[in-house]
């Protein structure tokens, strides 16, 4: 039998008061928007890999037959049900009927992106235009009451029909409800990773460590690739033929004393990872083949290799207790499984990654920690066991355009917490706007996991690039690591409230079309709005661009505090060591003031803010698994009349033990001076137990660049011989006014590319 950890606690069975059975079918309601249908002779009440839950109070609930159809009602939709297959939905709200087989999914993510070069088919999500989702369950592996995977029945039928319209974030609600939350992330892993496939020995690790330190470069998290354990010689080592994918073992020529490893690591606040490759079992070399033997009832002295089995409980309940609780204990955080040898396992329709993904996780509970993996996408479910590793990409400009729209649409899928190669992982070529440009955007995405290829010319390290993309990517990886208090908190609104941290922008304007229009465009979080520039520079301008819809609204870039007026489409130019990441109106943003690389809660925190009426709470908790019961929450508030502006912050509330005593904050209203001045607010040593406020009286708003200094601004930089421009600048030189220079721009011939530059900077 499996050890009860990783028997997951489903509550698949539902109530008979939800229950109708007749026509062939046994329909289940579940919410008054989501139905489950299947039929009668092979219905289950055990949970899926996809659904966990069923059990839920009824509600209004009518079935009956007309002709060859069967209709199921609810409060808020009819349900016609054919040949044992939702078809269509009438929503009683809209008034409307929707085809399922008719859907425009607006389709959610994939496996993985092994191998790719650019744009590549996803899967189907949970989100469509019409509003209407079919879910289909019948082919996904059931999970009995021991834990185990076992197979449905020929010809089960098992569906899932959800009628939620546009309100898309209810139909991912939804499926949490009956899957289960996404759950919370461990803080460490929302700093800045370093991961490369290397063969590093001990002392190289342990020097560039300290590289990253001198260079003041905050990294949280440090992986080993394949090669901790032995890979190469092992026939000549140990007499076993095999090529080494698959190891338990530490190479002690790499490695003479792991421990010593892990706790030099641990003692410079970093947390661990390791890379396995589990599919080729356990050799006779191995330091634990003995015990694993013994545990699956193979004699040892046979030198008979420990098959990887889905299958045998006795071979995963020494899977984990032999093999990995031990590093644990000695200081392994999580693992990262490189599962790459199909889908076949020696369970009947059972993928191994399903297995692995499910498994790992439960395990990595068991001591109590915060649990985590790293590892590819398996299917719907996957949510439950973040976080996803999306595999090897070529180095170019395509793959990086394709990742924003992959990472936000995943969230269609429930699935949130993709972690990329950041700067692409082998091929392509040498680009050093390519990897600055990939690297803000991993700033501004879920993990931000730097990694390349063993070759020794691909490392990520910043120093490895000239001087100015050095120094521009210190200061974005610095800006990750303050940024996990406003991420952590984001954390705990995907857990709590089922809202990505990359969410397409369709989820918040769904009845705008311009919403659709804009792939790459994503909300992260609450308060900002990302635009990724991941097309190279315009040599024109030596600039970059992403076209941009605003929604209606004030929102004002983060970097350059230069704020638009919405609701348009424009094209946002920028230097090579910016994108656009615009802040909502009466946004607040909360950052870590702290030195060095620790992510316990902060002493001091910086808050960004900008002018408006805005709030926001900020999640902090004891890092552990009993996190609800010990966690602290703190509103800060903001309040902008006229030319007064008044931030307070509010008494902390909840398990005070988790934070520090008192605190120190510094405010920056980033939009607004205060008698001419930057508006900025401090709070020193204030106690978290009472409240706190300052008020500016003085206040407005940074002024809009002059029009004519605008147009100057970017004409000056327009990389051309000095004749043409004087030329090209001879009709806008009387001009003054916005309107007098888009009245000329329109008939100008300067290159679309300055023409529109010069838009954007005047309007």
């Amino acid at each position: 039998m499996l050890k009860s950890s990783l028997i997951a606690k489903t509550d698949a069975k539902a109530n008979d008061n939800q229950i109708f059975i007749g026509f062939g079918l046994r329909i289940t309601y579940l919410t008054p928007r989501l139905i489950r249908v299947e039929k009668a002779d092979s219905c289950t009440d055990l949970a899926s890999y996809t659904v966990w839950f069923r059990n839920f109070e009824g509600g209004t609930f009518k079935v009956s037959a007309q002709g060859k159809k069967v209709i199921a009602e609810t409060e808020s939709a009819i349900f016609t049900i054919k040949n044992s297959k939702p078809y269509s939905v009438y929503f009683k709200d809209t008034k409307n009927t929707e085809i399922f087989s008719k859907q425009k999914n607006l389709k959610g993510t994939r496996r993985t992106l092994d191998g790719t070069f650019g744009k590549v088919p996803l899967g189907d999500g949970f989100i469509t235009k019409n509003g209407a989702y079919l879910l289909d369950d019948s082919d996904s592996m059931l999970l009995d009451e021991g834990g185990h995977f076992v197979p449905r029945k020929d010809g089960a039928v098992d569906y899932y029909a959800f009628a939620y319209g546009k309100n898309y974030r209810e139909t991912i609600r939804a499926f949490y409800k009956i899957s289960s939350p996404t759950p919370l992330i461990p803080r460490f892993a929302l700093g800045v990773w370093w991961s490369r496939y290397h063969a590093y020995t001990q002392k190289e690790y342990f020097d560039l460590m300290a590289r990253f330190k001198a260079e003041e470069i905050p990294l949280t998290v440090a992986t080993v690739d394949m090669d901790w354990h032995w890979v190469h010689g092992i026939e000549k080592k140990f007499g076993v033929k095999y090529g080494g994918w698959t190891g338990y073992s530490w190479n002690t020529e790499l490695f003479p004393d792991y421990k010593e490893f892990f706790g030099k690591l641990k003692s410079d606040n970093l947390h661990i990872t390791l890379n396995l490759h589990p599919a080729d079992g356990v050799h006779s070399y191995e330091d634990m083949y003995e015990q694993m033997a013994k545990a699956v009832g193979i004699n040892p002295k046979s030198k008979e290799k420990v098959d990887f089995k889905c299958s045998s409980d006795d071979f995963w309940n020494a899977y984990f207790d032999i093999l990995h609780k031990p590093y644990e204990n000695d200081g392994v955080d999580f693992w990262w499984i490189d599962w790459q040898q199909g889908k076949k396992s020696d369970v009947k329709g059972l993928d191994p990654l399903n297995a692995l993904n499910h498994y790992h996780y439960l395990d990595n509970a068991e001591d109590g920690r915060m649990p985590m993996i790293l590892s590819r996408y398996a299917g719907f479910g996957s949510h439950r066991y973040p976080l996803g590793f999306s595999g090897d990409t070529a180095i170019n400009w395509r793959v990086l355009d394709f990742q924003p729209y992959f990472t936000a649409n995943a969230a269609n899928a429930a699935y949130g917490w993709w972690s990329h190669d950041i700067g692409g992982h082998h091929m392509g070529y040498r680009d050093d706007d390519l990897y600055l440009r990939w690297l803000q955007f991993g700033v501004f995405s879920p993990i931000m996991r730097l990694h390349s290829t063993a070759i020794e010319l691909l490392g990520k390290e910043p120093w490895k690039y000239c001087a100015e993309v050095c120094r521009c990517a210190k200061e974005w990886l610095n800006l990750r690591h303050k940024m996990i208090p406003y991420i952590f908190t984001m954390d705990y609104r995907t857990h709590n409230e089922g809202i990505a941290l990359c969410e397409p922008m369709y989820y918040s304007y769904p009845e705008n079309e311009n919403a659709y229009s804009v792939p790459n465009q994503y909300m992260f979080g609450s308060e900002l709005m990302v635009c990724p520039i991941t097309k190279p520079q315009h040599k024109e301008l030596n600039m970059g661009s992403v076209d941009v819809w605003l929604p209606k609204g004030r929102w004002t870039d983060i970097f350059t505090n230069q704020s638009y007026e919405g609701e348009k489409c424009i094209t946002l130019f920028r230097d090579l060591d910016t994108i656009p990441v615009l802040a909502k109106e009466g946004a607040i943003i909360p950052l870590s003031a702290d030195k060095g690389n620790r992510t316990d809660n902060p002493k001091s925190l910086e808050i960004w803010a900008f002018s408006g009426d805005g709030s926001f709470t900020l999640i902090e908790d004891n890092g552990k698994t009993d996190y609800d019961e010990h966690k602290a929450l703190t509103k800060f508030e903001m309040k902008y009349s006229g030319n007064k502006l008044t931030f307070t912050i509010n008494s902390a509330d909840g398990d005070l033990s988790v934070l520090p005593q008192k605190r120190n904050y510094k405010v920056i209203v980033k939009d607004a001076l205060n008698n001419g001045k930057p508006l900025v607010f401090e709070f020193n040593d204030a106690d978290v137990n009472e409240s706190h406020s300052q008020t500016a009286d003085s206040v407005t708003r940074l002024p809009k660049e002059n029009p004519k200094e605008a147009l100057i601004r970017i004409m000056s930089r327009w990389q051309e011989t000095t004749a043409k421009k004087a030329a090209a600048y001879l009709p806008f030189a009387k001009s003054v006014s916005k309107e007098d220079i888009e009245k000329k721009l329109k008939i100008s011939r300067l290159p679309k590319v300055v023409s529109r530059a010069i838009e954007e900077a005047i309007s």
